[in-house]
């Protein structure tokens, strides 16, 4: 018989308690204004999420699913066109891509990173690629250098999936620094998470930041004047005023993960499960913290059995759902992401987290393997 569970994979409600009463003071503001869509809290969550980023513009959305879509939308991307991306990642990346009418094409990943691998992205390219989205998974910022020099060689645009990299850094720079447009998700579990689904869109471009205003607002300049086919999909004033919150303590949220991950390296060194490895390039917000290994479904029975509660992201490859069987991928068209589908594992990781919880994690995958 199990344990409850005793150590969450992701507790969010430490954090809420941390901040509750900044977050009920800005709950009451905003309730007795009665503005509660495009206000003065969406206008100042994008100022300062665009200056924490290091880019001219925020564009706040209703989720990161719909930033990626208007992204895409922004750049003309519709009906029969093509968008390479992973088949290793969440289905969102997928459904904003199919959402346009255009088809995902997927090129695998390098094992190390589980990030697209370049050097397979040349050969996906045909007459009908408009785009390419990369995804920083797990708050590993993908080779975006390589990617870039591929996507400037054939005139093609690039989108960041930027949905758990939340102040994760590429040679210093983050998501949406590359003359790119930089999705975000804020899901509640994000390392800047709302209290409900929310995302935004990051860039330099003038033209990009005017169009995706007006694509998530149904392509409205001013009320009832439309004058291109948008959607609704804004921020509301209550999630803009909650991360404006969070973003001051994001880099320190960062940190403490850094010192979790750090001390889990230490304690799992030498054992049946690799540890995630970085660059020296790279800075990783560990969005989540994977390990990989053999007999993985095993060793979660034996932590849940213990009252310790894992992930995995994710356990089927997105060639290989029902749901896009339409594609026409076969099993095996993608060894190294079937194969990571198989292996990984996501250990309790969240800033508030108790330093012991990793010793007793880390003890008890010692003695799974030792049995």
């Amino acid at each position: 018989m199990n344990d409850p569970i005793r150590i969450w994979r992701c507790d969010l409600s430490k954090q809420a308690d941390s901040i509750l009463d900044e977050l009920l003071e800005e709950t009451r503001k905003i309730l007795l204004s009665g503005k509660y869509t495009l206000g003065s809290r969406l206008v100042n969550f994008e100022k300062e999420f665009a200056a924490y980023c290091g880019t001219r513009y925020a564009i706040g959305v209703a989720s990161g699913t719909e930033a990626l879509y208007l992204a895409l939308a922004a750049h003309g991307v519709g009906e029969g066109d093509e968008v390479i991306t992973s088949p290793f990642t969440f289905l969102g990346t997928a459904s904003a891509i199919i959402m346009t009418g255009a088809k995902p094409v997927f090129a695998d990943i390098d094992p190390n990173t589980f990030n697209i691998d370049p050097k397979l992205i040349e050969s996906r390219i045909t007459p009908r690629t408009k785009a390419i989205m990369p995804i920083h998974l797990y708050g590993q910022m993908a080779d975006m250098e390589a990617i870039l020099h591929i996507a400037n060689k054939h005139g093609i645009p690039v989108v960041e999936d930027a949905a758990q990299a939340h102040g994760s850094l590429y040679r210093g720079k983050k998501a949406g620094n590359f003359d790119c447009l930089a999705c975000y998700s804020f899901y509640p579990s994000k390392n800047l998470g709302a209290y409900g689904d929310a995302g935004a869109i990051v860039t330099d471009d003038p033209s990009l930041n005017d169009k995706i205003r007006l694509l998530r607002n149904y392509g409205q300049p001013t009320l009832y004047r439309s004058v291109i086919n948008g959607i609704n999909s804004r921020l509301d004033e209550l999630q803009a005023a909650y991360l404006s919150i969070k973003l001051k303590h994001l880099d320190g949220w960062n940190t403490r993960r850094q010192e979790i991950a750090e001390v889990y390296k230490k304690k799992l060194s030498g054992s049946s499960v690799r540890v995630p490895l970085f660059a020296n390039h790279l800075y990783s917000n560990y969005h989540v913290y994977v390990v990989r290994t053999e007999r993985r479904d095993e060793l979660q029975r034996h932590l849940e059995k213990r009252g310790i509660q894992t992930n995995i992201y994710y356990p089927v490859p997105l060639h290989m759902l029902k749901s896009h069987e339409f594609l026409g991928y076969k099993p095996g068209e993608f060894p190294h992401a079937e194969k990571a589908c198989e292996e990984v594992l996501a250990l309790p990781m969240y800033a508030e987290m108790p330093m012991e919880y990793v010793d007793e994690i880390a003890h008890e995958i010692w003695k799974f393997y030792s049995i």
